[in-house]
């Protein structure tokens, strides 16, 4: 047990310290070039992808239907709304036994 404690340390650490140099090292440079402004907008499009992709091609249809739901309310809900409401679906989906 303590092996998870150590692990969980380790991630708070690492996390840290990537997210203070990110900061230090976007305050040396001062301005970003263009083209890295673009690609730190598209990251968080590219991990959103990574995450639904998997699930859309394995899951089941709880799964995909929630997607779908949660893709069409995305542009009118806020994010943290939309999560909760795809979370619940699934998890009523799932206690009904689909």
């Amino acid at each position: 047990m303590p092996d998870i404690w150590l692990i969980i340390v380790l991630a708070g650490v690492l996390t840290y310290l990537t997210r203070a140099g990110g900061h230090l090292l976007l305050a040396r440079f001062g301005s970003l070039p263009p083209r890295l402004e673009a690609a730190l907008n598209a990251v968080p499009a590219a991990v959103l992808t990574t995450i639904v992709t998997p699930i859309l091609v394995t899951g089941g249809w709880p799964e995909r239907v929630a997607i779908l739901v949660c893709l069409v309310l995305s542009l009118r809900l806020p994010l943290i709304a939309v999560v909760a409401i795809g979370t619940g679906l699934v998890a009523a989906a799932r206690a009904a036994g689909f």
